[in-house]
C-alpha cells in the first residue's frame, strides 16, 4: 500500500514530517511518501524519505517564469508529482505535457481527478497511477471509501478498463488505518492524505496511528 502525505501550503515543517515518513516508511507493508512545497523539495529529500512534488508544468526549459520546472524537481531530490489535484486544475493538454515533461525527468506520475469518467481520461495519457478525489471530501476528515466507495471501486473499473498496468489511488478525508483498508479492499492501490498529518501536533504519531491500524 502507499501512502503519499501531501503538505499543500499548510504551515507543518516539512523535515519533521519528513524525518517521521522516513522512519515509518515499510512499516506493515506500507510505503510512505512526503509532497512538499517546491522550495523544500531539496531537504526533504535529505532526510531520505521518498519526495514527491506537488505539481510540475507542462513545460521543458525556456521562458517560462514562474513555472515549476520537472527537471529542477528531480535534480533535487523528488521521485515523482502529483499533476491535476483537485487545488491545482489543468486542461487535458497540459495534464498530457505535464506527464511528459514527468517522464522527461524521470518523474514518476499521479494524476488526480474527480469522477471514474475523469480517471478513464487521464489513465489514456499514461501516468503511472491515477488518484480519484471528489473534491467535496477534501479536507473534511470523511473518507471517499465510506462516504462514495462506489467511487472508487468504478474509478478501478474505469482505470483497468483503459490501461490495466495504471494503479489507482484515492484521496480526499483519509486519515486513519481503517481508510487504508478500506481503499484496498475496494481495489486502491494506495492513498493521498494531508491535514490528517499535515495539520497534526504530532506527524509521527499520526503516521504510526496510521500504519499501526491497517
Amino acid at each position: 500500500m502507499f501512502v503519499l502525505v501531501n503538505l499543500k501550503a499548510y504551515p507543518a515543517d516539512p523535515v519533521s514530517v519528513a524525518e517521521a515518513a522516513a522512519t515509518v516508511d515499510g512499516t506493515a507493508g506500507v510505503d510512505v511518501a512526503v509532497a512538499p512545497q517546491a522550495a523544500d523539495i531539496a531537504r526533504v529529500a535529505q532526510t531520505g524519505a521518498e519526495t514527491w512534488a506537488q505539481h510540475v508544468s507542462p513545460v521543458s526549459h525556456g521562458s517560462h517564469t514562474g513555472s515549476t520546472l520537472a527537471e529542477s524537481v528531480a535534480a533535487n531530490g523528488a521521485v515523482g508529482t502529483l499533476i491535476n489535484h483537485s487545488e491545482r486544475r489543468l486542461t487535458l493538454a497540459d495534464i498530457d505535457d505535464s506527464i511528459a515533461a514527468a517522464d522527461r525527468a524521470g518523474l514518476e506520475t499521479v494524476v488526480c481527478a474527480n469522477t471514474p469518467e475523469q480517471i478513464a481520461a487521464v489513465a489514456a495519457l499514461g501516468p503511472d497511477a491515477v488518484a480519484v478525489e471528489p473534491p467535496e471530501l477534501i479536507g473534511t476528515g470523511t473518507p471517499v471509501s465510506q462516504a462514495d466507495p462506489e467511487i472508487v471501486e468504478d474509478a478501478v473499473t474505469a482505470a483497468e478498463a483503459v490501461d490495466p498496468a495504471v494503479d489507482v489511488y484515492c484521496g480526499a478525508g483519509i486519515s486513519t488505518g481503517e481508510d487504508l483498508v478500506a481503499a484496498e479492499e475496494l481495489g486502491a492501490d494506495g492513498v493521498l492524505l494531508a491535514s490528517g498529518v499535515a495539520k497534526a501536533d504530532d506527524p509521527q504519531t499520526a503516521l504510526e496511528d496510521l500504519v499501526g491500524q491497517y
